[in-house]
């Protein structure tokens, strides 16, 4: 099981993405393992958004609509329990700049016992999950 990170769909649908050949080889390792894929809501929204700035509306449509449709991954919507564990999260790592989108994956990703993130920031591993591919 891995969970989806806003930068590991940016890197990937952005050429120019200084990490888009790292982003495309791990997709690519995920669809031959069939590995269970998971994101959020909140991620997708703040990846639809960041590409509609960096590519176009257009571009953005279609790639969430092909998102969408695939069937390949599935979405994760936080319940109250998880807005609130986020939260707390969030004052905690507050020194660190971490994002409330990334509390929320953590939350989603402790709930639903998921320990690797497709992630290319290191806030996952300051909440105690793995980054893949892993970046030493």
């Amino acid at each position: 099981m891995i969970f989806i990170d806003t930068g590991a769909f940016l890197a990937r649908y952005v050429a120019e993405d200084r990490l888009h050949a790292a982003a495309v080889a791990g997709w690519d390792k995920i669809g031959r393992e069939r590995a269970a894929a998971f994101t959020s809501n909140l991620v997708l929204s703040e990846t639809f958004t960041l590409l509609a700035r960096r590519a176009g509306y257009a571009f953005a449509a279609e790639r969430a609509r092909h998102i969408l449709d695939s069937g390949a991954l599935t979405v994760l919507r936080p319940g109250e329990r998880q807005d609130r564990e986020a939260l707390v999260l969030f004052e905690k790592f507050a020194d660190q700049g971490v994002s409330f989108t990334d509390c929320v994956s953590f939350a989603l990703m402790r709930h639903h016992h998921i320990k690797r993130a497709f992630a290319f920031d290191r806030h996952f591993t300051l909440a105690g999950f793995e980054l893949w591919p892993d970046p030493r």
